[in-house]
């Protein structure tokens, strides 16, 4: 994700980290070349192509802007649940540590390392959740939070932030059967791991439900229609603009529908997608911190602007 201060009106027009520039300048490219040949033709056989008026390019356009709006809407609004999502991992993640450490019994030997095992399997489920949607291996972030006699049996789970959660609600259970915490507490507790198993669900439907692939054509094709046949009932009218005019449209057109793309998809790592690792180091610095840790993982911070 793009972590900057608000630019002044020249970097506005400079900056391309962050921009969609980048994946649709061929795009636009394309139009500016087409309608400078246009133009050129244009002016060496003058009436070659006759004014058309701007009615039918500006219902046409109307109809594009509607298309790419609901779009742009849709897929701001997985990415703005997907963050809302992870806001509430961390949220629970915090109040299960707190509820650990506050209420499970640590006059013990088996509180203590209750206390700790809970936690720790807490901390490793944020990675796996993550590692899940990225399509990444967890291994590195989750062995070490993990007992070594679950490693086997965690490396042959389909669904490793899912294993991560039975086990913690055996690890609560043994807590409820061995007495470290009254009835009311684990019961408590279990909501929150309840709440971070809708976490994981809810995620996982926005991951792997994209929006309806029709409707992506038919964004598409519209779009290449429109900029492609602007040039020819504009070339009349605005003569030696138009390259200019068009490669403008197309750079708007062409702009929305590859913000909404990388939109649509929130947990990958381009550069206007969620920064789940700083969400999940948070998580885990946090939960660390709270248990009295002090050798705790540094922050993760923008490089570049960019927030991973």
């Amino acid at each position: 994700m793009i972590v900057r201060q608000t630019p002044n009106a020249l970097k506005i027009f400079l900056t391309l980290r962050g921009s969609v520039i980048p994946k649709v300048y061929p795009q636009i490219l394309l139009i500016a070349i087409l309608s400078t040949l246009i133009t050129i033709v244009q002016h060496w056989y003058p009436d070659s192509f006759p004014y058309y008026g701007m009615a039918p390019f500006t219902l046409l356009g109307i109809a594009l802007s509607l298309f790419l709006g609901f779009r742009n809407n849709a897929s701001y609004q997985r990415w703005w649940e997907a963050r809302g999502l992870w806001g509430q991992l961390v949220y629970d993640s915090r109040s299960f540590a707190r509820q650990v450490l506050s209420f499970v019994d640590d006059d013990t030997e088996a509180g203590r390392d209750a206390q700790r095992s809970m936690i720790h399997l807490t901390i490793a489920f944020s990675h796996a959740v993550r590692h899940r949607l990225r399509g990444t291996s967890p291994w590195q972030d989750v062995d070490p939070f993990v007992a070594a006699t679950y490693h086997d049996s965690m490396r042959q789970s389909r669904n490793l932030p899912n294993y991560l959660m039975r086990l913690l609600g055996k690890q609560l259970g043994d807590v409820r059967r061995q007495q470290l915490s009254s009835e009311l507490m684990v019961q408590n507790m279990d909501e929150r791991l309840t709440s971070m198993t809708i976490v994981l669900a809810a995620c996982e439907r926005i991951h792997y439900t994209p929006l309806p692939f029709a409707y992506m054509l038919l964004v598409h094709r519209t779009t290449y229609l429109y900029c492609i046949t602007l040039p020819f009932g504009l070339v009349a009218s605005l003569g030696w603009a138009t390259p200019l005019i068009c490669a403008v449209i197309a750079y708007t057109f062409f702009g929305l529908d590859a913000l909404s793309e990388e939109l649509e998809e929130p947990f990958g790592f381009a550069s206007n997608q969620l920064p789940l690792m700083a969400l999940s180091r948070t998580i885990e610095i946090n939960l660390l911190e709270a248990m009295g840790e002090t050798d705790l993982p540094p922050e993760i911070t923008p490089i570049n602007s960019y927030l991973q």
